[in-house]
C-alpha cells in the first residue's frame, strides 16, 4: 500500500521536475491510500490557482484511491510524533495515516526525510 504526500499530488499534476518519481505510485490506484488531508490540502491549492473546475476535477482524480479519514487513534499518534519530531501538523498526520495502513509515504518534502516509512526524492529546481 502507498500515500503520496499533497506536495506529490501538486508535483504530478503540474507535470513537475519529480512528476515521474510519483506517477507510478498515484497512477496504482488498487494500491493507493488518500488521507482525506490531502484531499484538503492539495484541492485548496489546485482552487487558489486553477480555479474551483480544476479543484473538483483533483478531487475526482484522487478519489480513485481509498480515501481515508482521520480517526482519533491515528491523531492521538501523529500529535505525539510531532511532538517528538517537531513536525508540522500536516506531515505527521499523513505519515502516521500512512503506517495506520502499512503504507508507504512518498514524498518530497524534506521535514519528512528520513523517518521510516517514506521514500523521499529532493525537489529539484
Amino acid at each position: 500500500m502507498n500515500v503520496v504526500d499533497s506536495c506529490g499530488w501538486l508535483e504530478y499534476f503540474a507535470n513537475g521536475s519529480n512528476a515521474g518519481f510519483f506517477a507510478p505510485i498515484l497512477e496504482a490506484t488498487e494500491s493507493l491510500i488518500v488521507p482525506s488531508l490531502s484531499v484538503f490540502e492539495v484541492c485548496k491549492r489546485v482552487a487558489l490557482l486553477r480555479g474551483e473546475p480544476a479543484a473538483h476535477q483533483a478531487a475526482d482524480f484522487m478519489a480513485r484511491g481509498e480515501i481515508v479519514g482521520l480517526n482519533a487513534d491515528t491523531a492521538l499518534a501523529a500529535a505525539l510524533y510531532s511532538a517528538k519530531h517537531q513536525l508540522p501538523m500536516a506531515d505527521s498526520t499523513i505519515l502516521l495515516t500512512a503506517r495506520e495502513h502499512q503504507a508507504t509515504l512518498w514524498t518530497q518534502d524534506a521535514d519528512l526525510k528520513g523517518h521510516p516509512g517514506v521514500k523521499y526524492r529532493a525537489k529539484k529546481p
